[in-house]
């Protein structure tokens, strides 16, 4: 059976890694605060002490980070990951990076004599946990291929894009729209609590019409009881929304939506509400309307 490497044990790194290890995969895993990788070291994971060495013991290596800088990192130095890649081996990229940092990524990856591919997913906790993320693949078709049964482990459904780059384009597709579905449900309520209706009575009628979405219904509670235990952080979600309009500049595209959405999660993580759940954006839009 392949053997596998794991670097990230964030929210989402150790429930996907736990149902590779489920799959009875052997998986190697680095993080770089060694006790977030613990509970998978639990499940029967070894922890390996550097990227390189998590590497080398790998055939192939899923990275799931919060960044590109930290990606970046991680590749770098005598005992990054880039020093560990074999002829051989594949590296996943399930990170949320901007386009032409996948690019980069690739020809870094190859360099070192390694494959690469671009594979973000469309989904938060619950769907990790559960193994129904939806796989945004961009790669050649072999190395996708060769990843398929991992990723059948991972998620419901793979959808490959085309070569590197084409998943991260289509994460920040889709996260456009999250950010801009969840600003407008809260507006929304908050519009419709302006005028004296009740808040349940809101989300019940929503999620009744045309515009009912699953988002409705796994945030509701969240938005009823004005509580936000973190699914998706504002501040990941912050990050992706600036990836995006900076690729819309770049491709001269006018994004009007995605504009202010980025303006207001950007300002909810800068008062404070950056490890919330993007349901917080309502409380962010709350907040507003109270101090004018």
């Amino acid at each position: 059976m392949t053997t596998l490497a794991w670097i990230g044990t964030g929210y989402m790194g150790v429930p996907m890694a736990r149902n590779l290890l489920r799959a009875g995969y052997a998986v190697h895993v680095y993080n770089r605060t060694e006790e977030k990788a613990r509970p998978l070291t639990e499940d029967g994971a070894s922890l390996a002490a550097s990227p390189r060495e998590a590497a080398q013991q790998a055939e192939i290596v899923f990275v799931m980070l919060t960044k590109g800088s930290v990606v970046q990192d991680v590749f770098a130095g005598e005992n990054g990951l880039l020093a560990g890649v074999g002829p051989d081996t594949v590296v996943v990229n399930m990170s949320t990076i901007a386009p032409e940092e996948a690019t980069a990524f690739a020809a870094q990856v190859e360099q070192a004599g390694g494959r690469y591919v671009d594979a973000p997913v469309s989904g938060s906790v619950g769907p990790a946990e559960n193994g129904q993320l939806v796989i945004l693949a961009g790669g050649a078709q072999g190395d996708v291929a060769r990843c398929q049964p991992l990723f059948d482990r991972l998620g419901k459904k793979t959808i490959r894009f085309g070569e590197v780059g084409a998943g991260s384009s289509a994460k920040l597709s889709i996260n456009l729209l999250l950010g801009v579905m969840a600003q407008g449900i809260s507006e929304s309520l908050l519009i419709g609590e302006s005028a004296g209706l009740d808040r349940a009575q809101l989300i019940e009628m929503i999620g009744e019409s045309a515009v009912n979405t699953p988002m409705l219904a796994s945030k509701k509670d969240m938005w009823m009881n004005e509580q936000f235990p973190a699914a998706f952080m504002v501040s990941l979600l912050s990050k992706d929304l600036g990836l995006l309009t900076a690729e819309a500049k770049r491709r001269n595209i006018e994004l009007p939506l995605a504009e202010a959405a980025d303006r207001t999660y950007a300002d909810a993580v800068r008062s404070g509400k950056g490890e919330l759940d993007m349901a917080a954006v309502w409380l962010e839009l709350k907040e507003r309307s109270e101090n004018q």
